[in-house]
């Protein structure tokens, strides 16, 4: 069974197996190998293909053999003992018989010396905790309740409350660990309905001082079982070198916190809120440079005079609400400029936030606006799961979806299901100055593998024959239901660039009454707006139909990996686990049932180690690749099998790698040359396939792809930051684009102590369409049941290879940006090695024509795919918009998910081309104007002095917050430099729904439940104020997973949920609830493994109790608040900055 080798003349033939058990490297050579060892089988090779080669090492029985890795890590090959400084190559000795007689029939054939690594030099265990990782608990408890006080109304309002400025403003700087695992977000709160809010912007900003939390302790990492002398029946060949070629490496970072914030309480969203104009000023703000507004800008439509008013006392009556608008209660003046908030203890005091300007000036006292009565989030995703619940139809066009919270099932009448594609605006402005002027962006969110819901309609695979589907003949469209068909069905006029072309003759039909095919219901092509075309040979590479995809595990055995669990973890849970669950083609028949996908395994530490299992093997062979510079695959059959049919020697290799590197003292590891085999093996086996990568360490190694620690937080938030968070050099650049082209993916499982260069190595996952899941400070005993659930999600969900996806509009609009795990080699097409159910893509359309508003417009995406069967298809999706010639219209039809979506990719770009503080500003400036434009355009008739926000975006300045204290856009040195990459490469790929959850998270009581409900409780807003001492509380963003309880709350409670009689008794080490045999222990298990169930990563679970040294971790999370450690303010103050630039702009 030996195929032709791919490499060319150069390199040595593959391995290949004949069946009888001998083992050749090509044709057999006249010189066989003579030493057998207990029985083993004779092993024939060539010689030296050119002069630069190293030869073979003449092959000998194992007790005279080289390159075994030594089994007694205390003496050398030698027998004598290590010496622990040497770094130096051992000459070649003859092993001692006690290592033949401990290794049993095992043959070793190696071609280069083997380093002899010292046990010292072990990566540093004392670096600072990171989030996803173990967290230490010796931190201080935080200064708890600084509750505010409003200072009450001078009489006559001629009291000046004198404030003396903020001290530098400075924050403490020493943050608690970081917490949580990687998971991308789901369920949170979203925008929908909501009538204008007219809001006078209150003035001063409440800043708290918050203790420092000096984190120290790191947790000891978890041991690997002891190795033992055994027999394993494992051949181990020494490959040789076969030249040079570059290769790669990959690590990655952690997660990181945010701040307490004082109590602000929620509110419901109350439809139509209006707020009398008043005087008043913002509160400090991002832009230092922004000065206070003049007096004549300040309230109402009087200006200066009715501020005039109020500063002598006088009381003046707010005009009445508009029609269909209702007054926000009784609400006194504001303060005036520069008024600040004096907590308690504290006289005459104020912090002023770092980066925001303002100086406190004389005014007099006001009660402070009511944050009940902003806008609230939880509201309207209650109101939107009320009223759009159910089943949606997509017929006609520009139909504005439910939000991605709400629970829906989607018919197909015409429209991709939303599910599948969304959009920012579904009445498109009609020309460019007015898309420009309304400040939206035109984007669209694409998903195209998205799971779809249980009971809704699979998306059917359409055979066009040979001739393959029909297209349009100058754009190249895919036939679809908004094509129109004239000349009695002969010809056909394209939707997107209005060309006619001739139906072919197997394609025609007549057309009925209505002027549609009279077939056009029975072909989902006519009637459906997403369905597939099977592909023909000419959409394949070289006109040759795909082989089946493989999936290559390469597990680091370094002495990290090994000490911490990871090997041992890994080898014991791939079989039963992983293995078992690989992907199906559900749509394909006769594919329903087994996976066609291949697999492979590979482990590394300064070696590359291959594995033959084939099938007619009775064991597994190991093949070493020494030469880490010109690294090669040195075998193709055998390396990629089948589960089913090589089963028991998967599951004896996995039983030996452990023992094999038990002792294993190997501290500098590779990672460029691990996936430039795992490339080559694909490769050489013609197939498309991903990379699974468990990665300990940095790789310092000098090979290709070796990384230095450049680890400066301190210059997070600085101008260095955007060369910080780009990747250092370009080699992993190039290595992704090879792979792209090849079809082969990379995800990365990474294990680190200390700083692992993500925004490195996280490029090749980001460009091939991978994902990243890290681990810091890993220990199997804590976080293998998360990392082992991650990996099951990852292989068992929906995936296609070599992906190439192309976005066309019709005439007047076009594609112009793309955001997400993509590589663009030209302006039009979209590359992807692997795209999976979770990964989106979001497109930015703009115009370049002015459009007719009888005609709407057409967007359709096309996604030329392989499936994980083998079968080349091409995924059409379909969606019809209107076009507005009036801006009111535009608002109406907005939607904020997937703005909020577009502009965090945007922005998170837009990071690695400026510094912080512009892009914040830039930011910033857009959420006005959007605001502005509705406020000028659509809503003239109100006073000046209102903040009317449109029904549709009345959540924007919440998420605008959220989505600047949100850890990839915030840059401190609390956050690791790690931990901001790894949050930007998430959140590129991140799906609509999942942006929403992840800016603004879920906060559910655990308290007051319902034992024997099944759904999950409904939400509450995201505010410390919102928390009851005697009350529990679970939050979720899709990435971290807290409960919170609190100092009172009941014993018995306690006692079922936790196990313990007092909360003081509640193990906050724990990352899992224990299970009880009771009602409420079961019924909050449920709600955890609920929420879990929801996201496409594994969230560890951090348990937090009121006044303990992590609560000011979960209290960053809490977004509504203020944090004082991140130097961000609370929603009611950003809202009023955000009110202040509307009015500027506006003046």
């Amino acid at each position: 069974m030996n195929q032709p080798f791919t490499h060319g003349s150069n390199y040595p033939p593959p391995l290949s197996t004949n069946g009888v058990g001998q083992t050749n490297f090509g044709a057999p050579r006249p010189a066989d190998v003579n030493g057998v060892h207990n029985g083993m089988q004779n092993m024939n090779f060539p010689p030296p293909m050119n002069m630069n080669r190293m030869p073979f090492s003449q092959a000998t029985p194992l007790s005279q053999s080289q390159g075994f890795p030594n089994p007694n890590p205390n003496t050398s090959q030698a027998g004598q003992p290590n010496n622990p400084n040497s770094q130096g190559y051992p000459p070649r000795l003859s092993r001692p018989a006690d290592i033949s007689q401990s290794m049993g029939n095992m043959h070793v054939y190696d071609s280069a010396p083997r380093p002899s690594i010292p046990p010292s030099g072990v990566n540093s265990q004392n670096a600072p905790p990171h989030m996803g990782g173990n967290i230490p608990q010796n931190l201080p408890p935080p200064v708890g309740g600084n509750v505010q006080q409003n200072l009450p109304h001078s009489v006559g309002g001629n009291a000046q409350h004198n404030l003396p400025p903020p001290s530098g403003g400075n924050f403490p700087q020493n943050m608690p660990p970081n917490l949580g695992g990687n998971a991308p977000p789901n369920m949170p709160p979203h925008v929908g309905g909501g009538i204008q809010h007219n809001m006078q912007p209150p003035v001063g900003s409440n800043f708290q001082n918050l203790p420092s939390h000096p984190s120290s302790g790191v947790p000891s990492a978890f041991s690997a079982p002891p190795s033992s002398n055994y027999n394993p029946n494992l051949q181990t060949l020494h490959m040789p070198p076969k030249s040079a070629s570059p290769a790669s490496a990959i690590n990655g970072p952690p997660i990181p916190p945010k701040d307490i914030h004082p109590p602000i309480a929620s509110t419901s969203g109350l439809p139509g809120q209006y707020l009398p104009p008043t005087s008043s000023q913002a509160p400090p703000h991002f832009n230092s440079q922004m000065q206070p507004p003049t007096p004549g800008s300040l309230g109402g439509p009087h200006g200066l005079q009715q501020s005039s008013q109020m500063m002598a006392g006088a009381s003046v009556a707010p005009p009445p609400p508009p029609p269909g608008q209702q007054m926000l209660g009784n609400m006194p003046p504001p303060p005036q400029i520069g008024q600040h908030y004096v907590p308690p203890g504290q006289p005459g005091q104020f912090v002023q936030q770092p980066g925001l300007a303002s100086q406190p000036q004389p005014g007099y006292g006001a009660k402070k606006l009511d944050p009940n009565q902003m806008p609230s989030p939880i509201q309207v995703i209650e109101d939107d799961r009320v009223n759009r619940g159910g089943i949606f139809t997509t017929e006609g066009r520009g139909k504005v979806p439910p939000l991605v919270t709400t629970p829906f099932i989607c018919e197909d009448s015409g429209n991709a299901n939303p599910r599948l594609l969304r959009s920012s605006m579904y009445n498109v402005p009609i020309s460019k100055d007015m898309l420009k002027q309304s400040e939206v962006p035109f984007a669209i969110a694409v998903q195209p593998l998205a799971v779809l819901a249980h009971n809704e309609r699979p998306l059917p695979i359409v055979d066009m024959g040979e001739q393959g589907p029909i297209r349009c003949n100058r754009c190249k469209a895919y036939m679809c239901n908004n094509m129109q068909f004239i000349d009695g069905g002969r010809r056909f006029q394209c939707c997107f660039c209005s060309c006619i072309t001739d139906v072919r003759q197997d394609y025609f039909a007549h057309l009925g009454a209505d002027g549609r095919r009279v077939d056009a219901s029975y072909r989902p092509e006519l009637s459906l707006g997403a369905f597939e075309f099977l592909a023909t040979k000419s959409y394949c590479k070289n006109d040759k139909l795909p082989k089946e995809p493989a999936f290559i595990f390469m597990i680091d055995v370094s002495y990290n990996a090994v000490r911490s669990g990871l090997v041992h973890l890994l080898c014991s849970r791939l079989r039963e686990d992983i293995l078992q669950y690989l992907p199906v083609d559900t749509s394909r028949q006769g594919f329903e049932k087994r996976s066609e996908i291949r697999v492979g395994f590979v482990t590394f530490h300064r070696q590359v180690h291959f594995y033959n299992l084939h099938p007619s093997l009775t064991q597994p062979q190991m093949l070493v690749v020494s030469d880490i510079n010109d690294m090669f695959v040195p075998l193709v059959d055998g390396f990629l099998v089948k589960v089913q049919e090589s089963y028991e020697l998967i599951d004896t290799l996995l039983d030996q790698i452990p023992r094999m590197f038990a002792d294993s003292r190997e501290t500098e590891t590779l990672l460029g040359p691990v996936i430039e085999a795992g490339l080559d093996a694909l490769q050489s086996a013609e197939r498309t396939g991903k990379l699974f990568i468990f990665q300990s360490s940095l790789p310092i190694l000098k090979a290709p792809g070796s990384l230095s620690n450049r680890d400066e937080r301190n210059a997070l938030g600085t101008e260095k930051e955007k060369t910080l968070l780009s990747p250092n050099g370009n080699y992993y650049t190039k290595l992704s684009e090879k792979c792209v082209a090849a079809g082969c993916g990379v995800d990365l499982y990474l294990t680190p102590n200390s700083f692992i260069d993500v925004a490195t190595i996280g490029e090749i996952t980001k460009l091939t369409g991978g994902s990243i899941h890290k681990y810091q400070y890993f220990q199997a005993d804590l976080d293998g049941e998360r990392l082992i659930n991650d990996l099951l999600q990852n292989v068992s969900r929906p995936i296609g290879f070599d992906a190439i996806m192309r976005v066309r509009t019709s005439t007047g609009i076009r594609p112009t940006d793309f955001l997400g795990a993509v590589h663009m080699s030209n302006t039009t097409d979209i590359e992807m090695a692997t795209i999976d159910s979770d990964k989106s893509i979001a497109v930015e359309i703009l115009h370049d024509d002015k459009l007719k508003p009888e005609e709407g417009a057409f967007v359709q995406v096309a996604l030329l795919y392989t499936s994980c069967s083998g079968q080349r298809r091409l995924r059409i999706l379909n969606m019809a918009l209107n076009c507005a010639e009036e801006m009111t219209e535009v608002f109406k039809a907005c939607e904020l998910d997937t703005v909020v979506n577009f502009l965090s990719k945007y922005y998170a770009r837009e990071t690695l081309r400026s510094n912080p503080k512009a892009v914040r500003e830039k930011f910033t400036g857009q959420v006005a104007r959007i605001l502005a434009c509705y406020r000028k355009k659509c809503s003239t008739s109100t006073a000046s002095g209102q903040l009317i926000l449109p029904e549709c975006m009345k959540l924007l300045p919440l998420y605008a917050n959220c989505i600047l204290k949100s850890p990839a856009f915030q840059g401190s040195s609390e956050i690791s430099l790690d931990d901001r990459a790894f949050m930007m490469c998430a959140l590129s790929s991140m799906s609509v729904r999942e942006t929403a959850g992840f800016f603004y998270p879920r906060l559910i009581p655990l308290t007051a439940i319902d034992p024997n409900a099944t759904a999950i409780p409904t939400a509450i807003r995201c505010s410390q104020e919102r928390l009851q001492s005697d009350g529990a509380y679970l939050l979720e963003n899709g990435m971290q997973m807290f409960i919170w309880v609190g100092k009172d709350i009941d014993p018995e409670w306690v006692q079922a949920v936790f196990g313990v009689d007092n909360p003081i008794h509640i193990d906050v080490d724990s990352t899992r609830l224990k299970d009880l045999d009771n009602p409420y222990s079961k019924r909050v298990r449920d709600i955890v493994k609920r929420v879990q169930a929801e996201h496409n990563r594994q969230m560890k679970l951090v348990i937090v109790k009121e006044k303990d040294k992590l609560e000011p971790i979960f209290a960053q999370f809490l977004v509504e608040d203020r944090s004082g450690l991140s130097g961000s303010v609370s929603y009611v103050d950003f809202l009023c900055h955000i009110h202040k630039e509307i009015r500027a702009l506006l003046s």
